[in-house]
């Protein structure tokens, strides 16, 4: 399923800087979690935020950042 939406490059911005506050709460919690010897949750946050960062190239692609 694909979701269309319009956007304003300010909008977008928004966008991009709230992935990328979002993005270092799972690495630093992917940081935590390999402190902890927690490897299961260091493989969830660390794709988590392969994620996250995917989408913010995306959105920074569209503006030529």
């Amino acid at each position: 399923m694909a979701i269309k939406l319009t956007l304003t490059e300010d909008e977008t911005e928004i966008l991009i800087d709230a992935l990328e506050a979002d993005m270092e709460g799972y690495l630093e919690s992917a940081k935590e979690a390999r402190g902890n010897n927690n490897r299961e949750d260091v493989k969830t946050f660390t794709e988590a935020a392969e994620r996250i960062q995917a989408l913010k190239a995306r959105l920074e692609a569209l503006l030529g950042q």
